[in-house]
């Protein structure tokens, strides 16, 4: 089984936007339809859509739920969704609207246990979303205090689907994937792992599909900005993506 490509659709004020370092003050409009987006994706073949309310990751208030639930009503693949995700109740109501998988962040660091009750609903992917190994929160504008280790040792044996980590430093760069973070997350959890930040060529995906190859574990990595300015199409992105024998 090959690792899935997720082309991420990142939202602020209802807008395709991607941040830098995960810095709200540097932010690129793209001027693009999120649902149109979304649908080109999937024409593309990608199998999984990712996700992100930005205004509710760094406020907790789910401003961009409308267009999240279009775009879940628009396409026929699973949609993964993450920001703002605190309770039980608001993962239910993206389960509701045609949500497959929430991603929790700062409130699965906060309380682990609530993995464990978001998923007695529906799919459920931690986000750990790190600056050199140490978990950022609440937009990624402050920090936890916590280590990568630490998390991924207290999550282990919950209700996760997978574990999304985001090296803070690569996101939004297109420098490249931080490969050791991500073999170091493996060595340290059982639980499947889709990398996040700094994808930036083909040559990025092809290391990062030859790492998923030696460890299956690798279930995953989440693609944006390199999409956005062009410069690998989603096309050649999935193809990167896929084992020898599909090619």
């Amino acid at each position: 089984m090959s690792a899935e490509l997720y082309p991420a659709i990142d939202l602020l004020g209802g807008k395709c936007v991607r941040l830098r370092y995960g810095d709200y003050a540097e932010v690129t409009d793209y001027d693009q339809d999120p649902v149109d987006t979304a649908l080109g994706f999937e024409r593309a073949g990608a199998k999984w859509i990712h996700v992100v309310d930005l205004d509710a990751a760094r406020s907790g208030v789910a401003t961009n739920r409308p267009v999240i639930e279009a775009i879940a009503d628009s396409v026929a693949v699973p949609v993964q969704t993450g920001g703002g995700v605190r309770t039980v109740e608001t993962a239910r109501a993206l389960f509701d609207h045609g949500v497959k998988r929430v991603v929790m962040g700062t409130a699965a660091v906060g309380d682990p246990a609530l993995v464990d009750r978001v998923a007695a609903h529906g799919e459920v992917a931690v986000g750990l979303d790190v600056k050199g190994r140490d978990v950022a929160v609440h937009g990624w504008t402050e920090s936890s205090g916590r280590s990568l280790g630490s998390m991924l040792s207290e999550l282990d044996g919950r209700g996760a689907a997978a574990v999304i980590v985001t090296q803070i430093e690569r996101d939004g760069t297109l420098e490249g994937p931080d490969l050791t973070l991500l073999s170091e997350a493996l060595d340290l959890t059982d639980m499947t792992v889709i990398a996040s930040g700094g994808v930036g060529s083909i040559e990025d995906l092809l290391a990062i599909a030859e790492l998923a190859c030696r460890d299956p574990q690798l279930g995953g990595v989440i693609i944006g900005k390199a999409l956005y300015e062009g410069v690998i199409s989603i096309e050649d992105a999935l193809a990167a993506m896929r084992p020898p024998e599909e090619v």
